[in-house]
Protein backbone atom coordinates (compact mmCIF):
# COMPACT_ATOMS: atom_id res chain seq x y z
CA UNK A 1 0.00 0.00 0.00
CA UNK A 2 1.18 3.25 -0.71
CA UNK A 3 0.75 6.14 1.42
CA UNK A 4 1.50 10.09 -0.14
CA UNK A 5 1.89 12.66 2.83
CA UNK A 6 1.79 16.12 1.74
CA UNK A 7 3.34 19.19 4.15
CA UNK A 8 0.39 19.20 5.96
CA UNK A 9 0.52 15.93 7.02
CA UNK A 10 -2.73 14.87 4.86
CA UNK A 11 -2.25 11.23 3.49
CA UNK A 12 -3.91 10.09 0.76
CA UNK A 13 -3.84 6.46 -0.44
CA UNK A 14 -6.24 4.16 -2.27
CA UNK A 15 -7.96 2.11 0.20
CA UNK A 16 -6.83 -1.15 1.53
CA UNK A 17 -6.78 -3.40 4.61
CA UNK A 18 -3.54 -4.05 4.59
CA UNK A 19 -2.80 -1.61 7.50
CA UNK A 20 -5.46 0.17 9.72
CA UNK A 21 -5.88 3.01 8.46
CA UNK A 22 -8.04 4.52 11.16
CA UNK A 23 -5.57 4.44 13.51
CA UNK A 24 -3.38 7.41 11.06
CA UNK A 25 -6.47 9.48 12.39
CA UNK A 26 -10.05 10.54 10.87
CA UNK A 27 -10.69 9.18 7.38
CA UNK A 28 -12.40 10.30 4.65
CA UNK A 29 -13.20 8.03 2.06
CA UNK A 30 -14.47 8.79 -1.51
CA UNK A 31 -15.65 6.55 -4.10
CA UNK A 32 -12.76 5.76 -7.27
CA UNK A 33 -14.41 3.74 -9.93
CA UNK A 34 -17.21 1.53 -10.35
CA UNK A 35 -15.96 -2.25 -11.25
CA UNK A 36 -19.21 -4.08 -12.96
CA UNK A 37 -20.18 -6.41 -14.93
CA UNK A 38 -21.87 -5.78 -18.79
CA UNK A 39 -24.84 -7.63 -20.52
CA UNK A 40 -21.94 -10.21 -21.95
CA UNK A 41 -20.93 -10.69 -18.41
CA UNK A 42 -17.57 -8.76 -19.18
CA UNK A 43 -16.14 -6.72 -16.58
CA UNK A 44 -15.37 -3.15 -17.00
CA UNK A 45 -13.56 -0.26 -14.34
CA UNK A 46 -15.01 2.97 -15.14
CA UNK A 47 -13.08 5.91 -13.13
CA UNK A 48 -15.56 8.35 -13.83
CA UNK A 49 -15.38 9.59 -10.35
CA UNK A 50 -11.37 10.50 -10.31
CA UNK A 51 -11.82 11.44 -14.25
CA UNK A 52 -10.52 8.68 -15.31
CA UNK A 53 -11.82 6.24 -18.40
CA UNK A 54 -12.97 2.97 -18.77
CA UNK A 55 -11.13 0.04 -19.12
CA UNK A 56 -12.23 -3.18 -20.01
CA UNK A 57 -13.76 -5.20 -21.16
CA UNK A 58 -12.32 -8.06 -18.64
CA UNK A 59 -13.04 -11.96 -18.73
CA UNK A 60 -12.44 -11.89 -14.97
CA UNK A 61 -13.77 -9.40 -12.29
CA UNK A 62 -10.29 -9.39 -10.37
CA UNK A 63 -8.45 -8.40 -13.48
CA UNK A 64 -10.62 -5.54 -13.74
CA UNK A 65 -9.71 -5.15 -10.26
CA UNK A 66 -6.10 -5.28 -10.90
CA UNK A 67 -6.70 -2.88 -13.96
CA UNK A 68 -8.17 -0.55 -11.36
CA UNK A 69 -5.68 -0.60 -9.17
CA UNK A 70 -2.52 -0.04 -11.36
CA UNK A 71 -4.35 3.25 -12.87
CA UNK A 72 -5.11 4.43 -9.83
CA UNK A 73 -1.92 4.50 -9.06
CA UNK A 74 -0.01 5.32 -11.64
CA UNK A 75 -2.89 8.66 -13.21
CA UNK A 76 -4.56 9.99 -9.82
CA UNK A 77 -2.32 8.80 -6.30
CA UNK A 78 0.86 10.71 -7.17
CA UNK A 79 -1.49 13.07 -9.10
CA UNK A 80 -0.95 16.79 -8.26
CA UNK A 81 -4.75 17.18 -9.44
CA UNK A 82 -6.47 14.63 -6.98
CA UNK A 83 -8.29 15.87 -3.86
CA UNK A 84 -7.16 14.11 -0.37
CA UNK A 85 -8.66 11.39 1.23
CA UNK A 86 -8.33 7.90 1.63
Amino acid sequence: MNLVIDAQGDITCIYGEVIPLHELGMLTIRRGSHVEPDKDGKWHADLAPVGGPVLGPFDRRSQALDAEQVWLEENWLLSSERSSSC
